[in-house]
């Protein structure tokens, strides 16, 4: 299930431009630029949720995003852009020198649907590689990994182990406790 609408090339090129100036912005200390409402298209008014994800030279440098909508499509983009440059605590924040060799991609989610399985093997019958989000609860602790996570780890059990050690938990975590699993697609765009 993609997000209702796919978004056209158009506001796309918006996105990513609001992105870019998101967190030229940010790593120089300044506030966010104001953006006017008026001259965008209605779609990207519309509540919205996000994840942007921050990359140099091939290798991530920074990704932070919501699971729920509380905002619009374009604020969503925007507060994410900085917080990636800036607030992804795996990483030192994007500096100014960086800024020509960050190159940006942003993930559209759907809202997370939770899966009803019996058993470590019902889930991995279930969960979709190349195509699914999951996201996976344990009391007050979560992690989640975008449907790109699979080009790096395409088996179910390395998937999940590596999203169960994000969590805080160990790797075979999945395998001995019952978890809350939730999955989700992306409409996925980046700079060209």
């Amino acid at each position: 299930m993609m997000p209702e609408a796919s978004l056209s090339v158009q506001e796309k090129k918006i996105l990513l431009k609001i992105a870019r100036q998101a967190i030229e912005k940010a790593v120089k200390g300044e506030p966010p630029p104001r953006i006017n409402t008026d001259e965008l298209p209605p779609h990207l008014l519309e509540p919205g949720v996000t994840f942007v994800t921050l990359t140099a030279h091939g290798a991530l440098r920074g990704c932070i995003g919501a699971l729920e909508a509380y905002q619009s499509l374009v604020e969503d983009v925007q507060e994410h852009a900085a917080a990636a440059a800036l607030q992804d605590y795996r990483f030192p924040q994007v500096r100014p020198d960086e800024l020509d060799e960050i190159e940006i991609e942003i993930s559209r989610l759907t809202p997370p649907v939770r899966l009803d399985y019996e058993n470590p093997e019902h889930l991995v019958g279930l969960l979709r590689p190349g195509i699914d989000g999951v996201l996976i609860r344990d009391g007050i602790h979560r992690a989640t990994f975008l449907p790109q996570v699979w080009e790096k780890l395409p088996s179910v059990d390395e998937f999940m182990a590596h999203l169960c050690m994000k969590m805080g938990a160990p790797a075979i975590y999945w395998r001995k406790a019952k978890l809350d699993v939730y999955v989700y697609q992306v409409e996925e765009f980046h700079e060209d």
